[in-house]
C-alpha cells in the first residue's frame, strides 16, 4: 500500500502534543517524559500528572509548566505562573493503590503489607493469586518476588480482569513479565498448572467462598507452602478454618484483623487523628504439610456447645462451622459492580496516563 499525501496544516493551526513515553512508577531517579509526578500544596491538597513536552498543569491559581520538571531531582519545589509553591514526588505504591481507578474494592496498603509478610512472599516465589479484583495486591505481589519470581493470577469476571491488567500494566509502564492472568474459576485451572506435581510456593485468595478452593490449592502448593485468603466477614473465617481443619493436611489455622489510627502532629497538639482505617477484612493464613501427611491436631479445651452437632446446623448459625449451604454475594452484603463503573475506570486508566 503506497502512502497517501497528507493535507497541509490549517496556516497557524496548533498542532496537538507529542504522546508521553509510557514509563513505570516503580523507579527512582530525577523525573523524565512520561514519569507520573505528585504535586502537594502548602495544605497538601494533591495533583498527579503526567509529565509532556510542552506539557501544563492548569488551575484556577495559575500555569505549572512540565518543562520545570522534567529533569528535575525528586522531592523538588517549583512555582506556578502565580507564585503557588508545590512539593514534587514521584507518587509511591500505597498512593498509587489508594487512587487508581477501580471496578472491584481493593484490599488496602494495610493489609497488603501484612499479606507480604505472613504470606512470605520471598523473591523468586512462585504465587498463585486468584480474586484479582482492581490489580492492587497483584501489584504488590509482582514487587515483592522480583525477575525471578512468578505470579499467576486467576479472575471469573473478564471485565474485572480487564481493569486490573490496565492499572498493572500502568504501573509497571507496561506488560510484566512474570505475570500471568487466566480467566475462569480456581478450581478449573489451578490443577492444569501442576499435572504432576506441586507447582506453587504460595496461594493467595481474595474471594467470596475460599472453603471451596482448599482441595485445588493443596493439590498445586509444595509441601510447606502458605496458604493465605483474605475475606470479609467472621462466616467466611470460620468456614474457611473448618474446610482447612476438614482437609487434614494443612497447620493449624491462624486468623487475625488490623487496625491503623493515624496521629496528628501540630506543636503540643499530639493526639489520634479523628478517622481511622478500622475493620477491612480478616486475614488467615495456614502450612502444608507434607504430601499424604496429616497435620498434627491441636489440643484444644473447646467451649461448651461449640462441637454441638444440631447447633453447627440449626439456620441461625448458618456460614459458622463448615454449614454446607450454597452462598451468594448477598449473603455478605456485597454490592454488585455496574458495568459503567467498570466502563468509567478503564477510560479513567486511559486518560491518567496522558494527564
Amino acid at each position: 500500500m503506497t502512502d497517501q499525501p497528507q493535507p497541509a496544516a490549517h496556516p497557524g493551526a496548533q498542532e496537538p502534543a507529542p504522546r508521553a513515553p509510557k514509563r513505570g512508577l516503580d523507579r527512582t531517579g530525577p523525573f523524565a517524559l512520561g514519569d507520573k509526578v505528585q504535586l502537594a500544596d502548602s495544605k497538601n491538597r494533591l495533583h498527579t500528572i503526567t509529565l509532556k513536552p510542552g506539557g501544563e498543569f492548569h488551575s484556577h491559581r495559575g500555569v505549572l509548566h512540565h518543562d520545570q520538571l522534567i529533569g528535575a531531582e525528586d522531592g523538588t519545589v517549583v512555582e506556578n505562573t502565580h507564585g503557588i509553591r508545590y512539593q514534587a514526588l514521584r507518587p509511591l505504591y500505597a498512593d498509587y493503590m489508594l487512587a487508581m481507578p477501580r471496578g472491584a474494592a481493593i484490599i488496602y496498603p494495610k493489609d497488603s503489607a501484612q499479606i507480604l509478610m505472613w504470606g512470605d512472599i520471598f523473591p523468586g516465589a512462585r504465587v498463585l493469586e486468584a480474586g484479582v479484583g482492581s490489580g492492587g495486591l497483584t501489584t504488590a505481589l509482582l514487587r515483592a518476588v522480583g525477575p525471578e519470581g512468578s505470579v499467576h493470577s486467576i479472575e471469573r469476571r473478564e471485565d474485572f480482569a480487564e481493569v486490573a491488567r490496565e492499572n498493572v500494566e500502568t504501573f509497571f509502564g507496561g506488560p510484566h513479565p512474570a505475570w500471568e492472568l487466566s480467566i475462569g474459576d480456581f478450581q478449573d485451572v489451578a490443577p492444569t498448572l501442576a499435572p504432576d506435581e506441586p507447582a506453587v510456593d504460595r496461594v493467595v485468595l481474595d474471594m467470596l467462598a475460599p472453603w471451596e478452593c482448599v482441595d485445588s490449592a493443596a493439590e498445586v502448593l509444595v509441601s510447606g507452602g502458605v496458604f493465605l485468603c483474605y475475606v470479609a466477614t467472621v462466616t467466611q473465617l470460620s468456614r474457611t478454618a473448618e474446610a482447612l481443619r476438614d482437609h487434614g493436611e494443612f497447620t493449624e489455622p491462624y486468623a487475625w484483623e488490623s487496625f491503623v489510627r493515624p496521629w496528628h502532629l501540630e506543636g503540643l497538639a499530639v493526639r489520634p487523628e479523628h478517622r481511622m482505617n478500622a475493620h477491612t477484612g480478616f486475614l488467615l493464613t495456614a502450612r502444608r504439610t507434607a504430601h499424604g501427611q496429616q497435620a498434627l491436631t491441636r489440643v484444644t479445651r473447646p467451649a461448651p456447645g461449640s462441637r454441638l452437632e444440631e447447633e453447627l446446623n440449626h439456620p441461625d448459625n448458618e456460614g459458622f462451622g463448615g454449614s454446607g449451604g450454597e452462598w451468594g454475594p448477598q449473603d455478605i452484603g456485597e454490592r454488585g459492580v455496574a458495568p459503567r463503573k467498570l466502563k468509567r475506570a478503564l477510560r479513567d486508566i486511559r486518560q491518567g496516563r496522558d494527564r
